[in-house]
């Protein structure tokens, strides 16, 4: 009596092993690319409510003779904050977004948050990331209030 495989018994194993490793691969692949735009989402709230908190504290950056608000600009692949003074807007900070995220807003765009908690001009927005490559999308809201969900 011989011991061993046969070469089907291996072939066959190794083709279910391959079914195996491709579905876990899509899977694993897929779910990376969602929390890869999770994280994109969770950094613009971060950012959203840095930009909130300095609006109530009313902390006026280098060169800001009267602080009068922040603002929250949204573009196609990016976003910019920035101070507005009675001496114009002086930029904070400018975020581009990895490759293969877009952004669309709905509402207000720039969003301003005033200064000393008086919450912000006009009637909010809803800020939407989607991945182009997997149609994943992820939304940020900033309510009427002030409010970021």
């Amino acid at each position: 009596m011989r011991k061993g495989y046969t070469l089907i018994e291996v072939l066959i194993s190794l083709t279910i092993i391959g079914i195996l490793f491709s579905f876990g691969f899509a899977n694993f692949r897929d779910f990376s690319r969602r929390q890869a735009l999770l994280a994109i989402s969770r950094s613009m709230k971060g950012e959203l409510r840095q930009v909130q908190s300095k609006a109530s504290a009313g902390e006026k950056p280098a060169g800001c003779t009267t602080l009068s608000s922040y603002s929250f600009q949204v573009n196609a692949t990016s976003y910019q904050t920035a101070a507005v003074c009675s001496n114009g807007s002086i930029p904070v900070k400018t975020e581009s977004l990895s490759s293969g995220v877009t952004l669309t807003v709905v509402g207000d765009n720039p969003i301003y948050f005033k200064v000393l908690g008086q919450g912000i001009t006009g009637a909010g927005a809803v800020i939407t990331l989607t991945q182009t490559e997997t149609g994943n999308v992820s939304t940020v809201t900033v309510t009427p209030g002030g409010e970021i969900k």
